[in-house]
């Protein structure tokens, strides 16, 4: 793995180099195995806190975990595009437009024993500025060279905290051209919900059930690009114990190893349905 600047990277992306690299701040990670038409995304994978923000920080490790989607980038590792930011939601957040990214309370609990100087805010707000450029030039790329771009925006939620029936797989679809893809929407709907599990975990699948893709990484996709589908999906934390912060490998690989194989059919198909 290389480190490299952003305007490194975005240089290797417009000359479709093969390369994996993490940014020159350690803030994400970006792999290019083969050009195809399909990324892979996982923007709350990150878990690094910046320790100047330590000690001014009322949350403790673990309830930013909790807040967390670990082992979302391992889901989608061996795809040809992945990337993924290293950082924890609570320093910045990637799935949140540049003025409501860095979090004043998080899930009720204010955030900060001290409000944030604005060299701490700018530290964190460049770092997500960067990440957004090189999705910009990424997305631009597969655009270009393809026609089109499927983007598999993959996340994870805490579902002990609802008090009904949840789904094991959420889509998130209420941002996206639904009357163009409705058809590769419920398509993805349909695999997920065939996907078997471990541990005797029963696999369901909804469209808006519980989160109806309102993050910024699908929005600022959808805005900028007329032929790019981004199918936020999130996967109910079946995969660990939440509450005491256990990670059951077993089933993280049972979801790795199914999206290797479904995941590139599913892409395959909505590419040869829209370009002609």
């Amino acid at each position: 793995m290389l480190k490299l600047t952003i305007p490194q990277i975005i240089q290797k992306i417009e000359n479709e180099e093969i390369f994996e690299a993490v940014s020159n701040d350690y803030s994400f990670t970006l792999k290019i195995k083969h050009y195809t038409h399909y990324i892979c995304g996982a923007v709350h994978d990150g878990h690094q806190f910046r320790k100047e923000l330590w000690s001014n920080c009322l949350h403790t490790e673990y309830e930013r975990w909790f807040e967390e989607d670990p082992a979302t980038k391992q889901m989608v590792q061996s795809h040809p595009i992945v990337i993924a930011g290293m950082d924890s939601r609570f320093e910045y957040d990637l799935n949140r437009a540049p003025e409501n990214a860095i979090y004043e309370d998080a899930w009720g609990k204010q955030l900060w024993r001290k409000p944030l100087s604005n060299e701490m805010k700018t530290k964190s707000l460049e770092k997500h500025s960067n990440f957004y450029k090189v999705v910009h030039a990424l997305v631009s790329k597969i655009e270009e060279k393809f026609g089109l771009c499927i983007v598999y925006d993959m996340h994870s939620y805490n579902w002990k905290r609802w008090k009904r029936e949840v789904p094991t797989f959420n889509i998130g679809a209420a941002n996206v051209d639904n009357n163009r893809f409705e058809n590769e929407i419920a398509a993805w709907q349909k695999i997920l919900s065939e996907i078997k599990l471990p541990n005797n975990i029963v696999t369901t699948s909804k469209i808006n059930d519980v989160f109806q893709g309102n993050g910024y990484f699908l929005k600022f996709i959808t805005k900028n690009f007329n032929n790019t589908l981004v199918l936020a999906t999130e996967v109910k934390k079946v995969y660990c114990n939440e509450l005491q912060q256990i990670m059951f490998p077993e089933v993280v690989q049972a979801i790795e190893n199914t999206l290797q194989i479904v995941l590139p059919k599913h892409a395959e198909a909505v590419f040869k349905k829209h370009i002609k």
